[in-house]
């Protein structure tokens, strides 16, 4: 997937750069963040995880988007983000970056072989009914498709560029599969300590009987499922800080009450908004929130995590550890978020999308 040319002209790059020294946080410093997510849509979820980015201007600077298979394949979902940008009047220069087309090592056939034995996965994302074992060229979009250009670079690529760039400022938000940040990681040893912190959507820890006394779908960690050796790779990674935003979000709905709430404010995004409203749990949304206020957080626990990599039925599932029975094999520490301020994401959120309306 990844030209000679462009890997060269990375590398190129890279030895022009000063030298790096890390530093501790300061308030003065800019509050980067790049997100990274399987955006289908039209509307759902992973596209409206950019309002509570592009609808803080005063609060953060989003460097770009990281486009990554999962929910549905990646040229699709680079289409649908690019279309959104458009009709929120989005300035071009903040890329929208194309990623990985494909897990490192799962595929749709291995999927379906591990489902005959250890039962079904009930969301599949790309590989839902009867997908192609690999990408499709994209169909036109309900929404039309967008005239904007994806960049020419490539997601992994261009997160290294990003925090060689700014070292110890970026947020790393990975809303979707871990692959690209996986990718990232094997191509530069010093990715992951040059982030500022990881925040990522997964890890739903808990959640096996809530599986059955609540909702199958929900409650399956597709992220970590979908890539688990990306996620391995990233759990493992030296990360200064790394928050899991996970069962903490199926509780908080895109109500229409919300709907209503957020597009108050006449305009393109209220418009689209409306016309796309899906009624899920607020999962990326939260995320990103939390990326950019940490504060929304009103209890977590700090655990040792890493994936199952064993083909059986637990295979993709976070596994946490005190540090007592931990068992030293790569694990590293993670905040697991248990409990937020709702009511304040919900106003912050609200406020966001109205305030995308009038651009600021």
């Amino acid at each position: 997937m990844l030209s000679k040319l462009r890997f060269s002209t990375f590398l190129a790059g890279l030895f022009v750069l000063l030298p790096l020294h890390g530093h501790a946080q300061t308030p003065e410093d800019p509050n980067y963040i790049i997100i990274d997510n399987d955006f289908a849509g039209p509307g759902g979820t992973n596209i409206q995880s950019v309002i509570p980015l592009l609808g803080q201007p005063d609060k953060v600077t989003v460097l770009g988007f990281t486009v990554v298979v999962g929910d549905g394949w990646e040229n699709e979902a680079a289409a649908h983000l690019s279309r959104f940008l458009e009709i929120a009047g989005s300035p071009e220069t903040l890329p929208v970056v194309p990623g990985a087309t494909q897990p490192l090592v799962n595929s749709r056939a291995r999927l379906l072989a591990w489902e005959k034995s250890n039962g079904k996965m009930p969301w599949k994302g790309a590989w839902r009914g009867d997908a192609p074992d690999f990408q499709p060229p994209v169909k036109p979009l309900k929404e039309g498709m967008p005239d904007r250009k994806v960049s020419s670079e490539t997601a992994a690529l261009f997160l290294i560029r990003q925090v060689h760039t700014h070292p110890h400022q970026i947020t790393l938000l990975a809303a979707g599969p871990l692959t690209n940040i996986a990718l990232a990681i094997k191509l530069d040893p010093e990715f992951a300590s040059l982030c500022r912190r990881l925040v990522f959507m997964g890890a739903i820890v808990d959640g096996n009987l809530s599986q059955v006394m609540q909702s199958a779908d929900y409650y399956t960690d597709f992220n970590f499922m979908f890539d688990p050796e990306a996620a391995s790779i990233t759990l493992e990674a030296p990360f200064p800080e790394v928050v899991s935003v996970g069962g903490v979000a199926n509780p908080i709905r895109m109500t229409a009450e919300v709907r209503d709430q957020a597009t108050r404010s006449t305009g393109p995004v209220a418009d689209y908004l409306r016309q796309y409203f899906h009624p899920q749990p607020m999962w990326d949304e939260l995320a990103a929130a939390i990326s950019v206020d940490p504060a929304l957080v009103t209890d977590k626990v700090v655990a040792y995590m890493d994936v199952d990599l064993t083909h059986g039925p637990n295979y993709g599932y976070a596994h946490v550890w005190p540090e007592s029975t931990r068992p030293h094999i790569g694990e590293r520490p993670v905040t697991v978020v248990t409990a937020v301020n709702k009511a304040r994401f919900l106003r912050t959120f609200v406020k966001a999308a109205n305030r995308m309306n009038t651009h600021g």
